[in-house]
């Protein structure tokens, strides 16, 4: 009966609201990966090339020895600082969620998402200043006649840029699935004779599990893309996907067809990531 009533033309009103965004998306981001999609299929192409597709070249090429070792460094470090994040992350967001007082909260996030404000070259710079074999960790480890340590240019200086960088996303995420958290679960755990690690496990992670999906994946997601930290912070030794394809679109090679190709590669991996944050992040914990 309710579709009898509906006006004519309403179908037009969500079509309008979501017209501004849609042609955005289009412009911005469907009609670039199909163009990329198209250069990834010609072999070997250069600026001012003919674009002609003739097959799957660039991609067989990812499966050589050396590139595939630059993919796997890459999920490693996305991998690596997300546990990492979430480690840091976790503590920092349920004392600020569940045990400081109300009032100071909001301030509590606001002082934490500050270094978002600078610019995350600047931040790298200053990690540079901290890690290099003269820098501030290496003066201070020396006054206590420590031995010093060689950090900058390696896989470490990465993981510490990058968890550094990436680590107030995870906060302000779990902070926002564990304002929500439900005590009451958590008083009735206690009655029923839970332990707080029991209660821990059994009522507050299946809660705030959708949280947690979600920030791992936004951590993970974004740190696969990074290309700052890897640049300033890894060396040549630390080689990445997002630096690999820059080198071939603006670097040296200029092969563009293999570079979107890679492209083409992150792309679908950053796919199937979101596919399973839809699946499991927004899942309902069972009660």
């Amino acid at each position: 009966m309710e579709e009898l009533h509906r006006p004519r033309g309403s179908w037009l009103q969500p079509l309008v609201l979501l017209a501004p965004s849609g042609i955005w998306l289009l412009l911005l981001l469907v009609l670039p990966s199909l163009i990329i999609f198209e250069l990834s299929l010609v072999a070997d192409i250069r600026p001012g090339d003919v674009v002609n597709p003739n097959g799957l070249k660039n991609y067989i090429r990812i499966f050589d020895p050396l590139y595939l070792q630059v993919i796997v460094r890459s999920l490693f470090l996305a991998f690596g600082t997300t546990i990492i994040c979430l480690i840091l992350g976790f503590p920092v967001a349920y004392w600020i969620a569940v045990v400081a007082p109300k009032r100071w909260r909001n301030l509590l996030i606001l002082g934490f998402v500050l270094p978002l404000w600078t610019s995350s070259l600047l931040r790298s710079y200053a990690w540079i200043t901290i890690l290099r074999p003269s820098g501030l960790l290496n003066s201070v480890l020396s006054y206590f006649s420590l031995p010093t340590l060689e950090l900058l240019n390696t896989s470490t200086a990465v993981l510490i840029g990058m968890s550094y960088s990436l680590l107030p996303y995870m906060v302000l995420i779990l902070y926002a699935s564990l304002e929500k958290l439900d005590k009451r679960l958590l008083e009735a755990a206690a009655d029923l004779g839970a332990n707080p690690v029991e209660a821990f496990l059994k009522v507050t992670i299946p809660q705030i599990l959708p949280g947690i999906a979600a920030g791992s994946m936004l951590v993970f997601i974004t740190g696969l893309g990074d290309f700052t930290d890897p640049e300033l912070l890894g060396g040549a030794s630390s080689m990445t996907a997002a630096r690999l394809v820059y080198n071939q679109f603006l670097g040296a090679t200029q092969n563009w067809g293999f570079g979107s190709a890679l492209s083409m590669t992150l792309i679908l991996i950053v796919s199937i990531a979101i596919a399973l944050l839809i699946k499991f992040g927004e899942a309902t914990p069972k009660r």
